[in-house]
């Protein structure tokens, strides 16, 4: 019997679809010790943390049923859902 040891995926529920996918599939949003909010590309910063899958119709439904501001218990700025939106759609990329 061989002994290979079969890795196991993270798995994180999306906020908008409340489906859950492989970690690196989502976009991370972290809020962190000190209280700023932040995208999270590396999935490592500290703090709690919020996914959305990459999908526009997501995003939407995650901030307008308030349910990453619940999760992250922040309100969310503007300025933020608007780099979501772009890193969402691959204009940051």
């Amino acid at each position: 019997m061989e002994n290979t040891k079969v890795k196991k995926i993270p798995l994180r529920k999306c906020l908008g679809c409340m489906e859950s996918f492989p970690k690196k599939e989502l976009v991370r949003v972290v809020r962190t010790p000190e209280g700023d909010v932040c995208i999270d590309l590396t999935g490592k910063k500290s703090g709690r943390g919020a996914y959305i899958c990459k999908s526009e119709a997501c995003l939407k439904k995650a901030i307008k049923s308030k349910r990453i501001q619940n999760n992250l218990e922040v309100t969310l700025s503007d300025e933020l859902a608007e780099a979501l939106a772009k890193e969402i759609s691959g204009e940051n990329r």
